[in-house]
Formats: C-alpha cells, structure tokens, sequence
C-alpha cells in the first residue's frame, strides 16, 4: 500500500528569513533520504526557482498557469540537479494573485491542482510568499503541516503574532486539518545571548514550539543560491548537516506521529 504524500508549508510572512533555503535544503535532504520529493515556489519573485538552476524569466509554463487552471500542473514541473521535481515561479504569478482574488473558492486552487499530482510524490514542499495574501492563504490551504523559519535577530517576531491569526483563520475556515509544527530558527549564532534570547522570547511570548536543530549562520548558504543549488551540494558544512538532522527529524514525526523534538538554548 502506498503511503500518504505529506505536505509541509515553509511561511513566514517576514522575508529575509531563510524560507527558501529551508525549502531547498529540506527537499534535497529528503531525496538523499530516497524520498520523491515536489517543491511548490509560491513566491512571485521567483527565488527558489532561481536558487534550483532555473531562469525564472524563460519558463514557458509556471505555477502562474496552473493556479488559474490555464494548464495541467504536469505541464510546468522542472526535474532539478538534485533529484527534486519544481513548480516553479516568475513574476506573472503576481498576477495570479489578482486574478485569483476575483473567482470565488480562490483559496483551493493549488490544493486542487496538487490532487492531480500528488500520487507521484512521497513529499510536498510549499515555499510561501513573505505576505499574508491569498497565495500564501493557498499554500496553507494545500498543507498538512506549517513550519515556520524564524531568523534570531532584532524583531524577528514582529508579525509573528499576525501570522499565527492567521493560521488559526485557516483552521477555522479552509483547512480544519492543518498543523503547526512550530518555529525553526534559522541565522543561528550560538556563540551570542541575543540568539537565544529571541528565542525564549518567541517561546514564552506565543507558546510556539522552537524546533530543533537550529540552523546556523553560515556563508554557504548564499554562495548555493548564486550557484544554484542546495546548501546539500559541495564540500560539507554545518548547514547542510542541520537540515539532513531536521529532514531525519521530520521523516521519523511523519511515521511515528510523535511531535517533533525541541529546541532549548543554554543559558
């Protein structure tokens, strides 16, 4: 019997808060793990798409056409370097968003369109916009479980508390099933209090679960956007080893049912 696919929403409605590396890093994470794995860029801007290889300017089809049932979403998914399959993103999908606002049940479109395919895919993974609006509405919608990437900085919960609103206005109206896993905190410094003061604060302030690992600071990251792949890929390094543990963490959550290990800075 074949298993369930799964599918993980990866929101934050902050940018800068490594929402596509994670998504990137996790998928990648998971193929090595020998799971089929699908990424979803929900984000006009087109950053996953580009950080997995793609030029986003010279799709001939992309989620844009999907959402609005122009297309099949066979039609547009992308194999990528690392053995993931993409719905990739461009700009026109700001449009979409436009145009999905006017139709009514707009908040089901990609949930509808991921019915037809899921079956080919043991993994879901949704990069959401950094927004609020009715992609990221549809995102959630589509999902099983929400993780949220939360960057250990300054002011890195404003918003927090609006995004968890709205997850809970998902629960009520167009997703009664779906869950929050909790905060991943990614930019980690160890070394510094202010690290690991956010992250009590975030914990204490929202009583929202902070997962484990966290994921460290580190170069790396950009240097596999620019050169687009994964922070998997190339000589080994401290974020690549934090999202294999958490990719581990996740696969063991999805078969045993048993919550997701947490995060406990040291005083």
């Amino acid at each position: 019997m074949r298993t369930v696919t799964r599918v993980l929403a990866v929101a934050n409605q902050k940018g800068g808060v490594a929402k596509t590396t994670t998504v990137a890093s996790l998928g990648a994470a998971l193929v090595e793990s020998g799971k089929r794995v699908l990424l979803v860029d929900l984000d006009p801007q087109g950053c996953l798409t580009f950080s997995l290889g793609q030029d986003p300017d010279k799709l001939a089809v992309s989620v844009h056409e999907v959402l609005l049932g122009d297309v099949e979403p066979d039609a547009a998914l992308v194999d990528t370097a690392e053995g993931m399959t993409l719905l990739p993103a461009n700009i026109d999908l700001a449009g979409a968003e436009a145009m999905l606002l006017m139709r009514a049940g707009r908040e089901y479109a990609l949930k509808r369109a991921l019915a037809k395919i899921a079956d080919k895919f043991d993994v879901v993974i949704i990069d959401c916009p950094p927004s609020l609006g009715v992609l990221t509405l549809n995102g959630l919608t589509a999902a099983d479980e929400v993780v949220v990437p939360l960057q250990c900085e300054t002011l890195a919960h404003r918003g927090v508390g609006q995004f968890l609103r709205t997850i809970n206005d998902v629960q009520q109206i167009t997703n009664a099933d779906l869950k929050l896993l909790g905060a991943l905190p990614t930019l980690y410094d160890a070394r510094t209090t202010h690290s690991r003061d956010v992250l009590f604060d975030v914990a204490d302030r929202y009583g929202l679960p902070v997962l484990a690992p966290p994921i460290p600071r580190t170069v790396r990251f950009a240097e596999a956007s620019a050169s687009g792949s994964s922070v998997l890929t190339g000589r080994k390094n401290k974020g690549a080893v934090a999202y294999r543990e958490f990719a581990d963490a996740l696969l063991k959550h999805w078969k045993s049912g048993k919550a997701l290990a947490t995060f406990t800075p040291e005083l």
